[in-house]
């Protein structure tokens, strides 16, 4: 069957790359038949995509389901939401577009009658909590702490997704639980991390690191569009590494701290401007959830091309950190 597309969240980071490798497969008349990229900012002319219709769409805004209809979209892949809030944000906008944003999508979706929806979750809806075990799987509940919205909103998105599999079973659900992003041009907070002179670690604690290349996250979603199973996946790359892996390879020292330590320094540096990071912090690098991708493969049956290792030398690489 032929698919109509709508992307939200489309001029981001992954989205972009996303609608840009679309066009590129209905190249020739191939599939997708439609292909609609939406997101609150306007795509400048010369950025767009021979093929791809635009529209300018916040997903917050009444109407979303007249626009689905209109261009009869049988698909949706749902990837807007505030990642790396910027310095004008704060928790009541983020909950507004993760949380409201994300059930205005789903109600639209039923009232037009979409098939499939694919959401893009995260790791971080696990939480960041002590008794994480190695490795979580899709089994495990979604804990996001209440300290980190962005982790605390995605468990609560996850929450709402359940209510509607239960009350819309006609709707399909894809949710991918994403790991860290990486690829040859990502820049956000953690990628912020791995470029300061000194790498942070606390001590008793491996801070370990799942990756997966933004190219494997991309063709996951389009695997999810042309036929894969609905249900919840983890997406990661084989593997992890530790901060002092990640030190190592970039050739940088670790400065391992007790945790009281740093969070103390934390709780007087913030609130004086002098770091970017509150005391919370200590938990996200100290018990970091470790995504399997077991079910991914044999289940989902979309196998990653990189590594977690692998990806992050092409980042590393890419970026020109560490020995040549």
């Amino acid at each position: 069957m032929t698919h109509r597309v709508l992307v939200t969240g489309a001029a981001g980071y992954l989205g972009s790359n996303l609608v840009k490798s679309l066009a590129e497969r209905a190249v020739g008349g191939g599939d997708p038949a439609c292909i609609v990229a939406g997101d609150v900012r306007e795509v400048p002319a010369e950025r767009r995509i021979a093929g791809v219709e635009y529209v300018t769409l916040d997903v917050r805004a009444p109407g979303l389901a007249e626009v689905l209809a209109e261009h009869r979209i049988d698909t949706v892949v749902h990837l807007a939401a505030i990642v790396t809030p910027g310095p004008q944000s704060n928790r009541e906008l983020e909950y507004s577009v993760d949380v409201l944003g994300t059930r205005n999508v789903l109600d639209a979706c039923v009232a037009s009658g979409v098939r499939r929806i694919i959401v893009t979750s995260s790791g971080a809806a696990y939480g960041y909590h002590a008794d994480n075990p190695e490795w979580l799987t899709e089994d495990h509940p979604v804990r996001g702490n209440e300290a980190f919205a962005y982790s605390h909103h995605k468990r609560l998105v996850e929450e709402m997704l359940a209510d509607y599999r239960s009350a819309h079973p006609s709707l399909e659900q894809v949710v991918f639980r994403v790991g860290t992003i990486l690829g040859e041009t990502t820049r956000n907070q953690i990628t912020a991390l791995f470029e300061r002179p000194r790498l942070i670690a606390i001590s008793g604690s491996k801070s370990p690191f799942v990756f997966i290349w933004d190219r494997d996250v991309a063709s996951a979603i389009e695997h999810a569009i042309f036929g894969g199973p609905a249900g919840i996946f983890n997406v990661a790359g084989d593997g992890a590494l530790s901060i002092q892996e990640i030190a190592a390879r970039l050739g940088k020292r670790c400065i391992t701290l007790p945790p009281g330590l740093l969070r103390a320094a934390l709780a007087v540096l913030h609130p004086l401007g002098l770091s970017q990071y509150g005391p919370e912090q200590v938990d996200f690098l100290r018990y970091r959830p470790v995504l399997d991708n077991r079910r991914l493969k044999e289940v989902f049956g979309y196998v990653p091309q990189l590594t977690s290792a692998e990806v992050f030398e092409l980042f590393r690489r890419s970026h020109g950190l560490g020995p040549r």
